[in-house]
């Protein structure tokens, strides 16, 4: 035990927040998986509903889940979301972390400075995770019967050719890259505003936790309607990130952009309060500032 703790005292600090992003990243998926699959299945409703008929809300889409496939089922697609955000926020923690020791060793980011660190860790992420993202997709949206994570990748590569596991790529970046870089930027200065005395006091995770929550729910409403698209085209996968813009706004209007946006906006909002906030609390135990 003495050992491995030598041995992880003295990795790369990079290695270090890979490893403290993975589990903040375990953590958070874990606990919010449910609003994920509540907002993957509200935004597929779309394709199946007429314009005019009744609307689905949240709870209709939980009541049905756990009516017809059980609590568990609220979890479908968890294992598909561990395969993306254990890797996946630690490489996005660890980026980030290697570009701001990197551009900003002698001093904090500003504002604009903050937007471009966030977006830059989140487009290598992004990148590199995007088959298992289009994989998640389809385990939530209930359509695919696929048995496991590495069985649906065969299948997909085998069915429909590897390019479809990049499916929704420049979706999921006009998504992802703004939010992460908007949350960053919000983030950080939020956190810059708060008094010294709180900022250094026993009550800071939580005080970083509050300046989280309000920087997601800015991200997420801006980002909402590339997320609409995104699960479109990653369903879809015959449909391009275009096509689907102008089905959606031809059948749902403005609206439908904004669909799912209170579990989608919940969701991201307390993983990225949670990630950010105990990827810090082990990064300051290692003696690195993050």
């Amino acid at each position: 035990m003495w050992k491995e703790t030598m041995e992880l005292s003295l990795a790369h600090p990079a290695i270090k927040a890979f490893m403290c992003g993975s589990v903040s990243g375990t953590c958070s998926t874990l606990l919010f998986q449910p609003l994920d699959l509540i907002k993957t299945r509200l935004q597929t409703l779309q394709s199946s509903m007429q314009p005019g008929s009744g609307r689905v809300g949240m709870m209709t889409v939980l009541r049905s889940v756990v009516q017809t496939e059980r609590l568990l089922g609220l979890w479908k697609g968890v294992s598909p979301s561990f395969a993306r955000t254990i890797p996946g926020v630690g490489i996005y923690f660890s980026t980030y972390y290697s570009l701001k020791q990197h551009f900003f060793q002698d001093g904090s980011p500003g504002a604009m400075e903050a937007v471009l660190l966030g977006g830059g860790a989140r487009t290598v992420a992004g990148v590199f995770m995007l088959p298992v993202t289009v994989i998640k997709t389809r385990f939530e949206c209930g359509r695919y019967s696929y048995g496991s994570v590495t069985g649906a990748l065969r299948s997909v590569c085998r069915t429909e050719g590897p390019a479809a596991l990049f499916s929704g790529l420049m979706a999921t970046l006009l998504r992802d890259v703004p939010f992460s870089g908007i949350y960053v930027m919000f983030y950080s200065q939020t956190k810059a505003s708060l008094p010294k005395e709180i900022s250094t006091s026993a009550s800071a995770p939580l005080a970083n936790f509050s300046c989280g929550v309000l920087s997601g729910i800015v991200a997420s409403l801006i980002t909402q309607p590339a997320d609409v698209v995104k699960t479109h085209v990653q369903v879809n996968p015959q449909l391009r990130t275009a096509e689907a813009i102008r089905y959606i706004y031809m059948e749902h209007g403005l609206q439908g952009f904004f669909r799912a946006a209170v579990p989608r906006a919940l969701r991201r909002t307390m993983i990225a309060a949670m990630a950010w906030t105990v990827y810090e609390q082990m990064m300051a135990r290692f003696g690195l500032k993050s």
